[in-house]
């Protein structure tokens, strides 16, 4: 079953239409160690941006 990845970040080169991520993978990271209690304290380190 394939996932559906959602990102509104339409400068990244993996963004399409409808806010999709067309990455093969993704990596989130935590800004605080290995540990998060919440979204604000991650980073996707997927993101490349588009030239």
């Amino acid at each position: 079953m394939g996932q559906r990845i959602r990102c509104e970040v339409n400068n990244c080169k993996f963004w399409s239409e409808g806010n999709k991520c067309e990455a093969d993978e993704i990596y989130v990271v935590s800004k605080q160690g290995n540990h998060a209690m919440s979204s604000s304290e991650t980073d996707c380190k997927t993101f490349v941006p588009q030239l």
